[in-house]
Order: C-alpha cells, then sequence, then structure tokens
C-alpha cells in the first residue's frame, strides 16, 4: 500500500502548475513575428549556399557536439574553430585542466595529510610542479586529438581559423596557417562560448595577475594567493594552488560565496573551505590592483563604501565571471540581435532573428556550462533536421569540484520560499555513511527539497567527496517527475556513499534508517 501511495504521489505530482518549474536564471527568448514564421526548416539558399546544411562556428563543446550531432542526422556539416584545437575553453583553458590539478593537487594534499592514519608512510613527499603540469597537457592534447577522430569518424569538415559572417550564409574564415576562405551553408550556429570577464582598474598579464588561463599554467606554487570572485572557477582554483602550499585569500564583493548555492549548503561550503585554511573577505571591492617588483598590490574598501586598505600578494587571479564571445564575428552587419553584454537573442529552436541563423551554448542566455552547451547543440541539429529537440535549463545540474565537491540540481530552499509552495526537507549527513566513515572522508550531507501535498522533489543538493557524480540519480529522479519515497524505496547498494542520497530521500517524506 506504501508502494501505491508513491505512484499515487507520483501521477499528483504531474498535475503541479509549472511554476515550480520556474528557472532562477531564464532562458530569455526574444526575437520578431518574423523570425517565428522564418526559423523552422531550412533557410531559403541563395547562389553557393547549398556547399554545407550546417556550419558550425566554433569548436568547443556545444560546437563539436552540434557538428557530430549534425553529421549523425545525415547533414552535410563544417566546424570553424579558432584556436586550432578543438574542445573550447572547456578542454583547452578550463574544465579538464582544471580538473587534473584538482586531481593531482588533491592527490599530494592527501599524501601529506591522510596518508598515515590509513597506515601509508613516506619519509618524504614533494611537489613536481612540471610533471604534474605535463600530466594534465598529455590529458589536453589527448581529449583534443580524441574529438579530431570523432569528426573523421563522422564525416565533419573541420576548419581552422577565425570565422566571421559576411552574410547569413557565408562566413568568411582567417585561417590559422594564413589566407583566407569562404565557408556557405544553408544553416549556420554561432557556438563561440564566452571569455574571461574583466574588472576596471585591473590589466591582466597572465604573469602576476593571472586569468583562470594563467593560473592553469603558472610555473611556481605562489607563497600568497589572491582570488577575486568567490564562484566555482575561483574557489576550484584557490583549492588547486592551496592544496600545494599557498596562502590563499578570497575576495568577493557580494556577501556569500557561490550566490546560486543553496544558503544551508553554502554555509557549511564555506566552513569546510575555511577548514583548509582558505580565508574568505566577503562584502569587498576591489579598487584596483597594480604590480610591483616581484608581488602585486590590491586596494580595497568595503562594497557599501568606507575606508581602503591594501593587501599584497605574489598573484593575483581574477576570477569574476565570464561574457559572451559575440564581438568581432559580424553579427552586427548581418542584423542579428543581442544585448548589451554581446548575448544573442534566440527563439525555442534556437533561431535569431535572422533566418538561418542560430545560436547555442555561452552565448545565449541561460547557465554557462559546457554540459548545458552539449544539450543546447543537440536540441538546436535535431530542429534543423526537421526533428523535435528539448532542453530543461531548469535541471542542467551545477557542480563545485572543490574537496568536498558541491553538486545542485532543482531549486534552492530560498527560491521555493519564494515562489510560495509548502515544502518540506530531508537531511543526511555523511557522518552517518558507512562508506564515507570506512574511507575516513565523512564531511558533507545531503539535502533534498520536496512539494508537501505530492511529495515531488524540487531540489537536491549534495556537499561530498564525488558529489558530481551522485547528482545524477537526483537529476533523473526531477527529470521524470520522481517523489522522495521513489528514491527511498529504491534499493542502493551498501556499502555505498550514494545511501546517503536514500536516506536524506527517507527522511523527506518519512524518517531515515541510520540517523
Amino acid at each position: 500500500m506504501a508502494a501505491m501511495g508513491s505512484l499515487t504521489r507520483r501521477k499528483a505530482s504531474l498535475l503541479l502548475s509549472t511554476n515550480l518549474c520556474t528557472n532562477s536564471t531564464p532562458h530569455v527568448f526574444r526575437f520578431s513575428l518574423l523570425s517565428l514564421t522564418s526559423s523552422r526548416g531550412f533557410a531559403s539558399s541563395s547562389s553557393g549556399s547549398d556547399d554545407n546544411d550546417v556550419v558550425v562556428i566554433g569548436g568547443g563543446p556545444g560546437g563539436y557536439v552540434a557538428a557530430i550531432k549534425a553529421a549523425q542526422l545525415g547533414l552535410k556539416t563544417t566546424c570553424i574553430e579558432k584556436r586550432g584545437t578543438l574542445g573550447g575553453t572547456c578542454l583547452n583553458v578550463g574544465c579538464i585542466p582544471s580538473k587534473a590539478l584538482l586531481h593531482s593537487s588533491h592527490m599530494y594534499h592527501e599524501a601529506t595529510h591522510s596518508f598515515a592514519s590509513h597506515g601509508v608512510k613516506f619519509p618524504s613527499v614533494e611537489v613536481d610542479l612540471p610533471s604534474m603540469m605535463a600530466q594534465k597537457d598529455k590529458a589536453v592534447s589527448n581529449l583534443t586529438r580524441g574529438i579530431e577522430g570523432l569528426f573523421k569518424k563522422n564525416k565533419v569538415n573541420y576548419v581552422k581559423g577565425y570565422g566571421k559572417f559576411i552574410s547569413p550564409s557565408e562566413v568568411s574564415v582567417d585561417s590559422v596557417e594564413g589566407g583566407n576562405t569562404v565557408v556557405k551553408g544553408k544553416n549556420i550556429i554561432v557556438a563561440t562560448g564566452s571569455d574571461v570577464k574583466s574588472l576596471p582598474g585591473i590589466t591582466i598579464d597572465e604573469k602576476r595577475i593571472v586569468s583562470s588561463t594563467g593560473a592553469l599554467a603558472l610555473s611556481e606554487i605562489p607563497k600568497k594567493l589572491v582570488v577575486i570572485g568567490a564562484g566555482y572557477i575561483g574557489l576550484e582554483m584557490g583549492s588547486v594552488w592551496g592544496r600545494l602550499g599557498s596562502e590563499v585569500t578570497v575576495v568577493e564583493f557580494a556577501a556569500d560565496i557561490v550566490p546560486t548555492m543553496d544558503g544551508e549548503v553554502r554555509k557549511q561550503f564555506q566552513r569546510a573551505l575555511e577548514k583548509q585554511k582558505m580565508k574568505f573577505m566577503l562584502k569587498t571591492k576591489v579598487v584596483s590592483v597594480d604590480s610591483f617588483g616581484n608581488g602585486v598590490k590590491l586596494t580595497l574598501e568595503p562594497a557599501a563604501g568606507g575606508e581602503q586598505t591594501t593587501l599584497e600578494a605574489d598573484v593575483v587571479l581574477v576570477s569574476a565571471g565570464r561574457v559572451p564571445f559575440t564581438a568581432g564575428l559580424g553579427l552586427d552587419k548581418i542584423g542579428v540581435e543581442t544585448d548589451k553584454v554581446g548575448r544573442i537573442f534566440v527563439n525555442e529552436r534556437f533561431a535569431t532573428n535572422v533566418s538561418g541563423v542560430y545560436a547555442i551554448g555561452d552565448v545565449i542566455p541561460g547557465p554557462m556550462l559546457a554540459h548545458k552547451a552539449e544539450e543546447d547543440g543537440v536540441a538546436c541539429v535535431e530542429f534543423i533536421a526537421g526533428k523535435e529537440g528539448h532542453v530543461d535549463y531548469d535541471l542542467v545540474p551545477g557542480v563545485v569540484y572543490t574537496h568536498p565537491e558541491v553538486a545542485s540540481v532543482g531549486k534552492t530552499e530560498e527560491q521555493v520560499k519564494a515562489i510560495g509552495v509548502d515544502y518540506r526537507v530531508g537531511k543526511f549527513p555523511f557522518m552517518a555513511n558507512s562508506r564515507a566513515k570506512a574511507i575516513d572522508d565523512a564531511e558533507g550531507i545531503v539535502k533534498i527539497i520536496a512539494e508537501k501535498e505530492t511529495d515531488k522533489i524540487l531540489g537536491v543538493h549534495i556537499m561530498s567527496p564525488n558529489a558530481g557524480e551522485l547528482i545524477h540519480e537526483a537529476v533523473l529522479a526531477l527529470h521524470y517527475g520522481a517523489s522522495s519515497e521513489d528514491i527511498a524505496r529504491t534499493c542502493h547498494a551498501h556499502p555505498t556513499m550514494s545511501e546517503a542520497l536514500k536516506e536524506a530521500a527517507m527522511a523527506t517524506y518519512d524518517k531515515p534508517i541510520h540517523i
């Protein structure tokens, strides 16, 4: 009968009004009446424009995935990439190299802080930074070559160069090897990604004052590192160098770190980072950053205004966010509409206001995440091919790859309160999880938020080792409108970290067993 109750609640949950699925960062669409009537199907071809069915400008996660999917759907496809290597920021100077360094630095930290308690002892442990960087570079190189192999396998034409529009069906490409060519296509997808956001009064030289790109290639471990910005990237890179021995201070204008994170989890997360000796200066404005000798001096003041102070460091990492990379593409020349920061307006089929021109990933509104861009790419080319594409922007998981990791999907408790829905919260600490205790890595929590009447899960937030892997059970549950009881009544292998999610689900609709 209990199982039947779960099914009844699940059916009822599907009847909830759509106000439960309103994203805090909505996918903003703007288009004219003309674009609505002309965005379906292929654009009419002009002279020579039928050389390609699809041309993709940008070879990052959104672009290369779009190109491969288009080719798999039988569309003649060309991908243009200015970097000369595929994978975009994510693979070359973002997600992949940062995760390589996060793993390597974590191994060093474990060796110096945890191995002895497990009975593994060394006379000494030292960091070989060149070897660590070489391992990172090898991972990047192997993966970029792997994407080129996928292009060949799927018969995607790859053009290395900087592309810009000369008409809605023509792209002029300045080759990385010199020279120029024109690539023509019936449908052109802009997938040029994003770039580092600059701050007034700060000049990034990638030596002492670095972006995330420079922070991935430091030649020595800074004694003092200041990170400007307490978002995902800043905390991850701060963790890398903090584990290797840097004294890390994070300066953040806002009152909290990672402001999109669930408030309760955020507080626990900050305490965890502080235990790792990461310092935080919140509600603090950076007025200027100046190099001097072998160091850097920051001038700071309270965000609300007040007396200025100074802070010195060996290296400053500017990590204040990212902006769409759309300048210099010739979008204005063909009349594509953008907002004041360069984001491209698209409709629900990723079509711009110009017939035959589409946009995906970081250049359109929504979370600037590689996996979101991949989903955009697949859906976009499915629309172009006459199929139906789909991306649910309310269910894009987010992960901070520190240790412990923090992962989430759906709504925070603050968001649920704001929309006025009655809800229940279930929590379970990893201190009560058998596997976490067995491996002596038990800092963290699972928090589930469910609609009170139907038990439909509205949000899941996890802080733990490998939270980025654990979150996908929750993503699947939310996609199919599952209740907390559905997860609680699903058998989970023992002993595993995933049992904490089961127990949190039990705590949401009834009571947990192990606490």
